[in-house]
C-alpha cells in the first residue's frame, strides 16, 4: 500500500507504519491469547493517531477536533488505480464495438485492391525463348540528330561566352 498525497503526510505515514510494526510486535508479545483487538493505534506527529484495521487492512487518520474525535480513511492508491483500470477497460470495449459497427457500414467501400497503373513506367524488356536476354532499344536517327544539334548549340554558346570573358579581361583587345 502506497500513500503519496504530500511529502509530509507520506513521511508521517512511513514513520507511523514503522511505529505500528514495532508496537504491533510489542503488543503481540504482551497481549494474552484471548485478547483480540481489531484496531491498532499509533500516535501521529500532529497530535492525532493512525488507526489500522487489522481485519481489512485499511488505515485511517484520527484527530481530535473541538467536537470530538473523527477518523478519515487514508486514500488507498491501489483502489483508485483499480477503478481507473476498470473505467479504461469499459471504454476500450465500447470503442471496439463502435469501430466494429463502422467497418461494415462504410459506403462505397470496396474490399478488392485497385490495380496499380503507372503511366510513366517503361515497358518491361522482352524475354525470348526462355533465355534471359534484355533488349535495349537504341535511339533512332532522329533522336541522334536532336542530341547532336543540342550539343552543337551548347558548344557554340560556351565558345562565345569564353570569347566575351576574354575580351572583358583584356579590355576589348584581341
Amino acid at each position: 500500500m502506497c500513500i503519496a498525497t504530500s511529502p509530509s503526510k507520506f513521511a508521517r505515514f512511513i514513520a507511523a507504519a514503522a511505529l505500528l510494526l514495532v508496537s504491533a510486535t510489542a503488543l503481540a508479545q504482551s497481549r494474552p491469547d484471548t485478547e483480540n483487538g481489531r484496531f491498532a493505534l499509533s500516535p501521529a506527529g500532529d497530535g492525532g493517531v493512525l488507526r489500522l484495521d487489522t481485519k481489512t487492512g485499511s488505515v485511517s487518520n484520527c484527530m481530535n477536533s473541538g467536537a470530538g474525535w473523527a477518523c478519515y480513511a487514508v486514500p488507498d492508491e491501489r483502489a483508485a488505480l483499480d477503478d481507473e483500470i476498470g473505467r479504461l477497460q469499459a471504454e476500450n470495449e465500447k470503442l471496439k464495438a463502435q469501430l466494429a459497427e463502422r467497418e461494415g457500414t462504410v459506403a462505397g467501400k470496396n474490399e478488392e485492391a485497385l490495380p496499380k497503373s503507372d503511366s510513366l513506367k517503361k515497358p518491361e524488356p522482352k524475354v525470348t525463348e526462355g533465355e534471359r536476354k534484355i533488349e535495349i532499344p537504341l535511339p533512332s536517327d532522329r533522336d541522334m540528330d536532336r542530341v547532336m544539334s543540342f550539343l552543337e548549340r551548347a558548344w557554340r554558346r560556351l565558345i562565345e561566352m569564353a570569347n566575351r570573358i576574354q575580351k572583358d579581361v583584356s579590355g576589348g583587345k584581341i
